[in-house]
């Protein structure tokens, strides 16, 4: 009897082994936007978790608002959602940018040409062009924004 409880518990314990050996690990956002041919550093390092959802629906969770500094400061809603598809990031909601002293809602990312070096943001009343080198690396998101002035 106990050689049979013996081999029971080897059994469970080279099962329960395999199979957290084989179970899939998932790409993180970053992974996500690079391979949708968009910078990882799009979205901060403090991303919690996320959503892509079949139809291209991309939620992205955070702790908290924060915010970070591309070429301006940038606001994160604890939540950013948008419309994925391989080189852009449309209907965004939870993501703004500030220029001179407005705080404007980014609208859509688009990088039209990789090869170009440009990533172009609609901000409602206008289009920024960005140098893709400034979206390589996820920015340190901060809770608090007074330290990017």
């Amino acid at each position: 009897m106990n050689k049979l409880i013996s081999r029971m518990i080897l059994l469970l314990t080279t099962l329960r082994l395999s199979l957290s050996l084989s179970s899939p690990s998932y790409p993180t956002v970053h992974d996500v936007l690079r391979s949708e041919g968009l910078p990882a550093g799009l979205l901060p390092q403090e991303v919690d978790s996320y959503i892509l959802h079949n139809d291209g629906r991309l939620e992205v969770f955070l702790a908290a608002p924060c915010y970070a500094k591309f070429e301006t400061n940038v606001h994160f809603e604890a939540v950013v959602r948008g419309n994925l598809s391989y080189g852009s990031l449309v209907g965004v909601e939870g993501l703004s940018q500030k220029e001179l002293f407005l705080w404007l809602q980014v609208k859509d990312i688009v990088v039209e040409n990789p090869n170009s070096g440009v990533i172009v943001f609609d901000i409602g009343v206008a289009f920024k062009q960005l140098s893709l080198s400034l979206f390589e690396d996820p920015p340190k998101c901060k809770p608090d924004g007074n330290f990017l002035d």
